[in-house]
């Protein structure tokens, strides 16, 4: 086969005369009759008196073209690269990846193995079985293929694990027990968002600030590379294997048809093997079939995501950032001394009012305790946050010449961190007064956690100034991670049900309306209510636990658990006053009443 592109001229060799090479050729510029040399330029004849090599007769016609040669151009007529350009004859390069694409670019995975592949399978099967129904345990069961089939893929890739991916790893995992633990749907949510993003690091092993934002999410863009490398990987594996995976084929079609047979004679033989194969077995349906299809595929697709991650993850460290250009001292401290004293100047009086100042501040205002907490908190929350962006963009801008200049950058910062501690107390100060009038509510108990995870971080960067910062972004993730699972272990539901009885006791003020829209997990707090309270409160409650008949896999630990005490103790139906449309929300015992059950219009 000719190494010349498609479509351009070839060749001609001389036919018949022995020891003529087919490198001769006549230019394409030359006049007819003129011959080229080999090695010779265009326009250059042979010595004088020497004979032409391989010259045609004189009565010879013209020479026979190739047949894949293009027709010859009439008299007159221009040729097709007259016409076109020269560019029409050059094979297309598309312009070559951005800098940071081609350092961040994993090397192509070897084909998938079979483990791998069945690992995959296993997690599809049990996404498509058991994602149905609702989220519990079962999202524990179908992470762990998921987890295994990653690990296969790396082990084979030549990937190591090292201590951070096992705390990603690990981490990842425990996150998911918040959804077996908690029946509210927003921790859940949160510790679903967050073991992805752990999830995703354990596979990607980063360690800079850029590695470790980027790679939270990157998995999510594996997910199509991922089938296509396991549909390349298995037609590769496939040609002339078909005796070895064949007969595993074989061999759990026959197990699944014994245990089929079988299991539904004894199931009909005995009622109770039957319950039991009820409790264990999903139920489904031909109307749920196309839900079923549908986690399947996105089960398959998820596991093979994280499987391509594992073996050739994208090397986001690689990617190197242009470090800010330094300033000089004055420049650089002055803006930051003056609000270091700002900062001195706000937390000052802020020491006053807390150590029995409230009075007279209050006095000159004209604010109420809860008013002048209301006021601040969120002042104070986006102070907290505008603080660290400043550190940020300080240490990116930061003089970075001799000894003193670090030295400077430590004492105005780690100043600045010191004060911020202070500012994030009084928020929480404040809060703390505002949950006292008002009582406490998911939203106040969220921003709550995310000041104190801010403290945290403050906390983080002062010792990073003092043990270095390499493992400050890992730290600070980690640390988020740690907020969240602490925030579904604790369960803000019961947390806030327990608070609004606490203050029910204290001062005979409780919102009904607000806590009758809480989870199962805050029933038996809501349970030590005196009634007519107590079933005002867990009725619409009791109707969505008891009236649900999720399978085990589906059911949390706090909504079994809220089963159980209403089931001992039911809720009183009887309880209302004319008007109250059996626990209508907006009228009746069950809007506000005090700790007599009376009806109060305001307080």
């Amino acid at each position: 086969m000719s190494d010349q592109p498609f479509g351009a001229p070839a060749a001609e060799g001389a036919k018949g005369t022995k020891g003529t090479t087919p490198k001769e050729a006549v230019s394409e510029d030359a006049a007819p009759g003129d011959t080229v040399s080999e090695g010779a330029g265009p326009g250059d004849t042979a010595p004088e008196g020497a004979a032409p090599k391989d010259t045609a007769p004189k009565d010879a016609g013209p020479p026979e073209a190739p047949a894949h040669t293009a027709r010859r151009t009439a008299p007159g007529e221009r040729s097709p690269r007259a016409r076109h350009g020269a560019s029409s004859w050059t094979a297309y390069e598309p312009p070559p990846p951005p800098a940071w694409v081609t350092a961040a670019r994993p090397e192509e995975p070897a084909p998938i193995g079979w483990a791998t592949v069945w690992a995959v399978l296993a997690t599809g099967a049990l996404a498509g079985l058991l994602l149905g129904d609702g989220l519990g345990i079962n999202v524990l069961l179908v992470a762990l293929p998921a987890a295994l089939a990653a690990y296969l893929a790396g082990r084979a890739a030549g990937r190591r694990i090292h201590l951070w991916s096992l705390v990603w790893a690990v981490g990842g995992l425990a996150l998911l027990l918040v959804p077996a633990l908690r029946d509210a749907g927003w921790p859940t949510f949160l510790a679903l968002t967050a073991a992805l993003a752990a999830g995703s690091l354990a596979l990607h092993g980063t360690r800079t600030w850029r590695g470790v934002l980027l790679g939270c999410a990157g998995v999510l863009g594996e997910v199509l590379p991922g089938a296509v490398w396991a549909w390349r990987g298995l037609r590769e594996r496939a040609d002339g294997s078909r005796d070895r995976w064949w007969p595993v084929i074989r061999t759990g079609g026959v197990a699944v048809v014994l245990l089929v047979v079988f299991g539904a004679l004894f199931a009909g033989a005995d009622a109770a093997f039957a319950d039991l194969l009820t409790g264990l077995v999903p139920e489904t349906s031909v109307s749920d079939g196309p839900l079923h299809a549908v986690l399947f595929v996105l089960g398959v697709a998820g596991a093979l995501g994280a499987a391509r991650t594992a073996a050739a993850p994208w090397r986001w460290d690689r990617v190197e950032g242009g470090p800010g250009r330094p300033r000089g001292r004055v420049e650089w401290a002055l803006p930051l001394i003056v609000l270091n004293a700002l900062f001195a100047v706000f937390i000052a009086i802020q020491l006053t009012v807390l150590f029995g100042g409230y009075d007279k501040v209050l006095d000159e205002t004209g604010l109420t305790y809860a008013e002048y907490a209301r006021q601040g908190f969120w002042q104070l929350l986006t102070a907290t946050l505008l603080t660290l962006v400043v550190i940020a963009l300080a240490l990116r801008w930061a003089p970075r010449g001799a000894a003193r200049d670090r030295t400077l950058v430590r004492a105005v910062l780690g100043t600045l961190c010191a004060l911020t501690l202070v500012v994030v107390l009084s928020a929480l100060r404040r809060m703390d007064l505002y949950v006292d009038a008002y009582g406490l509510t998911r939203l106040r108990v969220s921003v709550a956690g995310i000041e104190l995870w801010l403290g945290l971080v403050v906390v983080l960067i002062m010792a990073a100034g003092v043990f270095g910062a390499r493992l400050l972004p890992r730290a600070v993730v980690a640390s988020a991670g740690a907020a969240v699972l602490c925030f579904g272990l604790v369960s803000p539901d019961a947390l806030v049900a327990e608070q609004n009885v606490r203050r029910f006791e204290r001062t005979g003020k409780i919102d009904l309306e607000y806590l009758q829209d809480l989870s199962a997990d805050a029933v038996p707090a809501l349970d030590g209510l005196p009634e007519p309270q107590r079933s005002c409160a867990l009725r619409h409650i009791a109707d969505d636990v008891l009236g649900g008949d999720e399978p085990w896999y589906a059911t949390s630990y706090g909504e079994a658990r809220a089963r159980s005490v209403l089931a001992d103790r039911p809720v009183d139906r009887s309880v209302g006053l004319p008007g109250d449309r059996s626990g209508d929300r907006s009228g009746g015992p069950c809007g506000q009443v005090d700790r007599e059950g009376r009806v109060r219009d305001s307080y």
